[in-house]
Formats: structure tokens, C-alpha cells, sequence
């Protein structure tokens, strides 16, 4: 059955073309179909807008810049969440961890990836013992090999996200819900955890000031599309829930 997005059709010929761009996905397949229908939908956003470009990737972008405005964090915002989360400004603190990843994909793929992720975290909730083995078979990281390990590591060598998530979990515990970084979804084990002392935070601000702007512009964005998608009429094709 063709595929059909607000009457306009995706075909064959371009779900295989696109398809390269995704290799590292679970389904290239399903990836590419669901970039090729983003990027339809944003094209038909941007020409009933009135936007004009050369490419359309130009037009995509002149929308986006236009409906997807993210203020930076300000000091009070910066202030507040370390004031709520002091686990996570401490110095010399660090922690041995084992995590299982499952990349982004790109446009909606991130769902689909989402998806296996939180069926696998299920799994390792369910039984613990297992970490090591679905590590092999899942992790799209090196660490894969070794179940996951990561050694031992300390603060400021792990992206924010991954490092608020290893320090705010007690050690032997597995991470309640998945963990989104710049690198996809990670299950996390945390098996050793040492503590350190308080980073002040004129220390921290400027970092933290940047991983609050970003996630803001994430949510944003995961908003902006998913309210596209509810908006439109998608035939032969059934997208996975942007929750």
C-alpha cells in the first residue's frame, strides 16, 4: 500500500534512497520512511507559510528558526536545578557502570528506537542478571562485548546526562527510565558509586546553563513535531506514538 502524506505520496524510489542514511538504525526501513514523512510534513509547513527558498531543506530551516525559538536559561532556572539536584555537583565523586545503548535515528526514527528501548528495559528491570547478556545482544556501543562495562569513571567525563543519571542512582540499582543523550537511549547499571565533595555553583553555571537550554530546545522540537503529526493525515504508514 503506498504510502500517503496529506496527499502527497512517498515512494519507493526515495524510501530506498534514503535508507543509506540510516544503517545504524534498527530498521533503516522504518527510519527512512519516517524521516522521508517529517520532512514532508515540514516542507508542507513551510510552503503554507509562504516561505520561499532555493532548497528545501533552506525552507525547512527558515521555519524551524521561525516556530522553534528556544530562550537560553536564565540564572534562576540554572539556580533551581542545582539547588534540586545536589547528587549531581560533586566533585571527585565517581561510580564503575555498565549501560546498554540504542541510538536516536533521526526525525521519528527516535521513536521506533525508543520504543525497543523501553522493551528492553523492561526486560532488565524484570531480571537484573540478564544486564550482561542483553548488553551483548542490544548495545549499538563497543561496550556491548564486554555486557555493558564501562569501568570506572568520574565527574565531568560522562555528557550531563548520563553522569545526573549515574549519580543519583544508588550503586547495584539499574536507572528507573531510559536515559536520552547525544548518543541515543541508555539502560544504566550503576555497580560501584564513591562519594565526593560540593561543586559550587558559579563552578558549574555556564555548563549547566547550556544543557538546560538544550534539553529545552529538544522538548520543544519533539512537541512541535508530534503536533504536526497529530495534525495530519498519514495513510499506509503507522507511526510509532511520540509520547
Amino acid at each position: 500500500m503506498a504510502i500517503i502524506v496529506n496527499g502527497v505520496e512517498i515512494t519507493e524510489e526515495q524510501i530506498a534512497g534514503e535508507q543509506g542514511n540510516h544503517a545504524q538504525a534498527p530498521s533503516a526501513r522504518d527510519a527512512a520512511i519516517q524521516e522521508l514523512i517529517l520532512r514532508e510534513l515540514l516542507q508542507q509547513k513551510a510552503k503554507a507559510a509562504g516561505i520561499e527558498a532555493e532548497t528545501a531543506e533552506e525552507a525547512i530551516g527558515i521555519l524551524l528558526e521561525k516556530d522553534v525559538q528556544v530562550p537560553e536559561a536564565d540564572d534562576a532556572a540554572c539556580q533551581a536545578f542545582y539547588d534540586n539536584n545536589p547528587e549531581s555537583f560533586v566533585r571527585g565523586e565517581s561510580a564503575v557502570a555498565s549501560h546498554i545503548l540504542f541510538p536516536l535515528g533521526e526525525g521519528l526514527a527516535a521513536s521506533l528506537a525508543k520504543s525497543k528501548a523501553e522493551g528492553v528495559l523492561a526486560e532488565v528491570q524484570a531480571n537484573p542478571e540478564r544486564f550482561a547478556a542483553l548488553a551483548s545482544e542490544h548495545s549499538t556501543c563497543p561496550s556491548g562485548k564486554q555486557g555493558g562495562n564501562l569501568g570506572q569513571f568520574g565527574r565531568g567525563q560522562m555528557v550531563p546526562e548520563f553522569e545526573a543519571a549515574v549519580f543519583s542512582t544508588e550503586a547495584g540499582q539499574i536507572t528507573p527510565a531510559l536515559v536520552e543523550t547525544q548518543f541515543g537511549y541508555h539502560i544504566i547499571q550503576v555497580n560501584e558509586r564513591s562519594n565526593g565533595d560540593k561543586v559550587s555553583f558559579e563552578e558549574v553555571k555556564e555548563r549547566l546553563q547550556a544543557f538546560l537550554t538544550d534539553m529545552a530546545g529538544r522538548k520543544l522540537m519533539h512537541d512541535y513535531l508530534a503536533k504536526l503529526v497529530s495534525e495530519a493525515k498519514i495513510e499506509g504508514y503507522s507511526l510509532p506514538a511520540m509520547a
